[in-house]
């Protein structure tokens, strides 16, 4: 909306263009949050019991009550959740008690005036966006933290050769029939006692899964495509060194924020909201510079997001799908059970939340207020300076984006104060997976393709597909 200069340009001039233009883009915001509600706890949880309850004599009619079933229960917690955040106390204007931060949270409340007369729709979603975001860092710290180490050290590290591998796997699999063959005749003429008897069968269970890691491995060795990916062995190496300095790079950015945050930001009964940026931030500093060409920022700034996106699917590819202690699911190329997938898109939604905080904490001059500068006057003379939350809403336009996030954590501090600590958990989990990444050996060349719960047939129609 404004000039270098700091003025606003000729169309956006009028205050009446610019709030209809906020209110179009807040709700845009509002409807895309809403529709990853309707997702979360409609949609996909009627997807997954559909799915679930499918066997050889149910038909789709019984299968569609009985997810209809499931599908009620989550929207009574939906609900629940909708008449807690409407009815919860909430802030609507009140500064904390501390006496020198009193002057600066007014101006952050300044900012949100409009939205101290909300609606109580409007505090429900509020309440509700909170809670799944909740939820999205705690997933963003089991999957995105590791996956932030793994993908750029997996690069680098490489598979194993399959030529290789398949000679190992030849030498097993002769060497486990050997015993088995030997238990055989030693036993065969006096009958075999039953310990010896599961011996035999637990042998022939892992002769036949190393039969099968051989199959994968021989056509693995066969394939066009995997002789192409040995010549572009190089670049992958600089593909993941390249990824390490983009994690090295978000890693710092988000340590100098957090630090910022503990110093310069007030308090945990503000939500550690922070007036402006005092310590460098790389990334930051790097989008708002960027700027100035469009449109190089914004295909930076979404790199950054598909980075991110990229690097929680890696995660929950190694990690797999887990309840407490319990595997669920695990993410395998055209292995994947259809409730693995749906619980793979319900675990993406919710990292999309986290990812969006995430970026707001990452970027934060950015995420607000970009390259907008305003005038300012100072006895007779003028200067240009960077737009803060310090600007009147008359000098600075704040994004949509930062004003509902702000908005969230200004209502609610519980949660602005859990993400911020959220934040520093997820720092610590980037260093213990870096460590177990550097740790871990290179994965096998038909990583994920086998697995001991898989049928001979499956993959037969695997590789002859």
């Amino acid at each position: 909306m404004k000039n270098t200069d700091g003025t606003f340009k000729d169309w956006a001039l009028s205050n009446t263009t610019r709030q209809s233009l906020e209110n179009s883009v807040s709700d845009a915001y509002y409807s895309l949050y809403g529709l990853i509600v309707f997702c979360l706890f409609l949609l996909l949880p009627f997807m997954y019991f559909f799915y679930e309850e499918r066997d050889e004599e149910s038909t789709v009619k019984s299968r569609m009550c009985s997810a209809l079933k499931f599908t009620i229960v989550s929207f009574f917690i939906i609900l629940t959740l909708l008449l807690v955040g409407a009815f919860v106390g909430v802030n609507h204007g009140a500064p904390p008690a501390s006496g020198n931060s009193t002057d600066q949270w007014k101006r952050i409340a300044d900012i949100f005036k409009d939205f101290t007369n909300t609606s109580k729709l409007e505090d429900a979603l509020s309440f509700v966006v909170s809670v799944l975001s909740l939820l999205g860092m705690i997933a963003l710290i089991m999957y995105s933290a590791y996956g932030m180490s793994a993908l750029p050290m997996s690069l680098i590290k490489g598979t194993k050769s399959a030529k290789t591998e398949r000679q190992a796997v030849q030498g097993r699999r002769s060497r486990i029939s050997e015993r088995s063959r030997a238990i055989r005749d030693k036993y065969s003429t006096r009958g075999s006692s039953t310990r010896n008897r599961d011996r035999v069968e637990v042998l022939d269970e892992e002769e036949r899964l190393l039969q099968r890691e051989e199959k994968h491995l021989e056509a693995k060795e066969r394939s066009i495509l995997q002789k192409c990916l040995l010549v572009l062995r190089p670049f992958e190496v600089v593909f993941g060194a390249a990824f390490f300095l983009v994690t090295l790079l978000i890693f710092v950015s988000l340590l100098l924020t957090n630090i910022d945050k503990a110093i310069h930001g007030q308090g945990y009964k503000s939500g550690y909201a922070l007036p402006k940026r005092f310590l460098p931030n790389p990334v930051d500093i790097v989008l708002v510079f960027c700027q100035k060409v469009f449109p190089l920022d914004y295909i930076m700034f979404a790199a950054l997001v598909l980075y991110l996106v990229f690097c929680s699917m890696s995660g929950v590819r190694n990690i797999g799908i887990w309840f407490l202690w319990l595997r669920m699911y695990k993410i395998r190329p055209r292995r994947t059970r259809p409730q693995g997938i749906l619980m793979l898109c319900m675990i993406m939604m919710f990292l999309t939340l986290a990812i969006n905080i995430i970026i707001y904490e990452l970027t934060p001059q950015y995420s607000s207020f970009g390259s907008q500068r305003y005038v300012t006057t100072s006895g007779n003379s003028t200067k240009l300076a960077s737009c803060t939350t310090e600007a009147t809403a008359n000098d600075c336009t704040i994004t949509r984006m930062t004003l509902l996030l702000t908005s969230f954590f200004y209502r609610m501090w519980f949660f602005g104060a859990a993400y911020y600590w959220g934040t520093w958990v997820f720092l610590g989990f980037i260093l213990i997976g870096f460590v177990i990444s550097v740790i871990k050996k290179r994965k096998s060349s038909i990583d994920g393709e086998v697995d001991r719960d898989d049928f001979d047939e499956s993959d037969e129609e695997l590789l002859t597909g």
